[in-house]
């Protein structure tokens, strides 16, 4: 199953890669295929100061643990996405959150699912009928029921 990991889910698995989320990212190979947008990249990089105030570590310490989940993710540039897709993302999201777009279109154009620790865009896009979300819980509990 492909599954694409938005930002908080990164930056959450970041500060505590010991977690289920970090857990998730780095032991679930054989049931995961984990994908993300190049930008998340630059996303996560643009909030350093905060995640090292935040988990106390050190710049080499964040980029060890940045490297360690980012061998997990197979990174996909945003430009493979279809206009059709990134329109109908555009209309999903506009009311819950413009900026997570890409994550939905990501989910059409690679017929794969959304993980997200966000609780109003989880509950906005049920709302709708987007089913293609899953939460951490869920996610857990999906690989470890078929293991």
């Amino acid at each position: 199953m492909t599954i694409i990991g938005d930002a908080n889910i990164i930056f959450s698995g970041i500060l505590n890669a010991n977690g289920k989320i970090g857990d998730l990212l780095l032991n679930s190979p054989d049931r995961f295929l984990f994908i993300a947008p190049e930008f998340l990249r630059t996303e996560i990089y643009s909030h350093h100061d905060k995640l090292m105030k935040i988990s106390k570590l050190s710049i080499k310490q964040l980029l060890e643990a940045e490297y360690q989940l980012y061998k997990s993710i197979e990174f996909i540039s945003e430009e493979q996405i279809e206009p059709r897709h990134w329109k109908l993302a555009a209309d999903l999201v506009s009311d819950i959150d413009p900026k997570d777009a890409v994550y939905i279109a990501f989910t059409k154009q690679f017929n794969c699912k959304l993980w997200t620790g966000d609780k109003q865009m989880h509950k906005g896009l049920l709302k709708k009928g987007f089913k293609d979300i899953l939460t951490t819980r869920e996610l857990f509990n999906l690989r470890n029921k078929t293991k």
